[in-house]
């Protein structure tokens, strides 16, 4: 008996420790928002700077997708991952800025890299004045001027020929708000650059409100080409591979959102992107090889034209008929010599057509 026990105890030890030795932990983790991994656009995009300088140093990583699409999920997420050994958080999205905004606090030691979003506008619609945000030391936030970029949409998609356009944004979150409304003006600037009437340029516009692939937004995306629309700014996430697949039934065409999309559609002529993958990989440069106190920790950063942050894509991957790079590179140097600015309203969010421009534009019920 006694020899029975001894055994058993030495098998338990034995037992415990190698539990112990496989459990893995992850030094760099990455929450998803709304969406899978793979949603060809803002997720997809920030995980593939994760894991390029992830797999460049050789530092484990992992990505956890929350359990729903509110602030508790998102904070259950975080703590998952800082529990797993997560010593850096990258997080992409507006609707985490209440999560960060408390995560940041309760879990000090641990960096936070907030993309698109800024902790310290967490409540910035709540009236409770006792409800503030705030951005600390171990969090880094950074923002794009989505609407300089969507701007280069509207004023490229008119000058490729378009004369009948439309917006297809996912939730009236303040990136999708700014890429819309920058689409706007830019449809404006090129349709009198060019010379062309009121009367000929129309702007169709709506609001999803989901971030989603599904036959509503597909039938949505159909009826609007099916109304005269020969192109489509997709600009909601998954949203887009609704529209890709309206656009290949419906002979229209597509421009794609946050990141290079030519690859998922034949139809798509060019992407509005930012520079979300770049912006994962320098801020974990900084925590690993830089000096975070020094240059990101406790700061929020604009990455616009003038930065390099937003862009077209105009190149081998685009299909456009007449737009060229020499009239990219032109209208893109008066958004970085700020010959162009764009206003935004988020309070007209849902509203566009009452934006102050002078070309018509339709909301979409």
């Amino acid at each position: 008996m006694k020899k029975f026990l001894l055994l058993f105890v030495a098998v338990l030890g034995v037992f415990l420790l190698s539990s112990c030795k496989d459990q893995e932990t992850y030094t760099i983790a990455m929450i998803t928002d709304i969406g899978d991994i793979d949603d060809k656009s803002f997720n997809q995009g920030t995980w593939e700077g994760v894991k390029q300088y992830a797999e460049e140093y050789g530092i484990s990583h992992k990505y956890y997708k929350p359990t729903g699409m509110d602030t508790d999920a998102y904070v259950a997420a975080i703590d998952l991952a800082v529990s797993n050994g997560a010593k850096i958080v990258i997080t992409p999205g507006f609707l985490f800025e209440e999560a960060i905004n408390i995560c940041q606090k309760k879990h000090p030691t641990v960096k936070f890299v907030l993309i698109d979003g800024n902790p310290a506008n967490a409540f910035a619609f709540d009236e409770d004045p006792d409800n503030d945000g705030t951005l600390e030391k171990n969090t880094y936030s950074i923002l794009f001027a989505e609407e300089q970029v969507g701007f280069l949409a509207g004023y490229a998609a008119v000058k490729d020929g378009h004369k009948k356009v439309a917006f297809m944004g996912g939730k009236a979150v303040p990136a999708v708000v700014r890429y819309g409304q920058g689409f706007i003006f830019g449809v404006e600037y090129a349709a009198k650059e060019m010379g062309l009437n009121l009367d000929e340029v129309e702007i169709k516009y709506h609001y999803t409100g989901d971030f989603e692939a599904n036959q509503k937004n597909e039938t949505t995306a159909a009826t609007i080409y099916n109304q005269g629309t020969t192109i489509i700014f997709a600009c909601g996430g998954a949203v887009g591979q609704s529209v890709m697949a309206a656009a290949e039934e419906k002979n229209g065409k597509v421009i794609g959102v946050d990141v290079d999309q030519s690859a998922e559609s034949e139809t798509v002529i060019t992407s509005a992107t930012k520079g979300i993958g770049i912006s994962a990989y320098r801020a974990l440069e900084s925590f690993f090889g830089g000096d975070w106190d020094e240059e990101v920790g406790g700061k929020s950063v604009i990455l616009d034209a003038e930065k390099d942050g937003v862009g077209l894509v105009v190149g081998e991957t685009s299909r456009f008929a007449t737009f060229n790079q020499a009239m990219y590179e032109a209208i893109f140097q008066k958004l970085v010599d700020k010959e162009i600015e764009i206003s935004v309203n988020l309070d007209l969010a849902n509203s566009e057509d009452r934006l102050d421009v002078d070309v018509t534009v339709s909301m979409i019920k």
